[in-house]
């Protein structure tokens, strides 16, 4: 059985430590559960361990929004108060409020 606890909160506004761009968490895998593709094709050096939480992200940098997956060593939260444009974000969460967003839909 799986132990660990996430750091990040769905709705909550993060920045990733290493590369320019904000997202808001709207998924959490408790450890790696992506490809092994994906996960080979970060450079060994900076390739993060697969024991940790993985945060499904709506980003977005200067020039584009996408999903982004970031494990939990790269992220950072964000606290500079703005909200993260991207157009996803209306179909899972409500308004941008005291710099997060709440969710839209009732979890299980």
């Amino acid at each position: 059985m799986i132990t660990t606890r996430a750091k990040y909160h769905l709705g909550q506004v993060v920045r990733h430590r290493k590369h320019p761009f904000r997202g808001v968490v709207f998924d959490v895998d408790p450890e790696f559960a992506n490809t092994e593709e994906w996960y080979n094709a970060i450079p060994e050096e900076s390739r993060p361990s697969r024991e940790q939480p993985f945060y499904h992200l709506l980003a977005v940098n200067e020039q584009d929004h996408y999903v982004a997956y970031v494990s939990e060593q790269n992220l950072i939260a964000d606290y500079t108060g703005g909200p993260v444009e991207h157009p996803d974000l209306p179909d899972l969460f409500g308004d941008f409020r005291d710099g997060a967003y709440p969710l839209q839909f009732q979890l299980n």
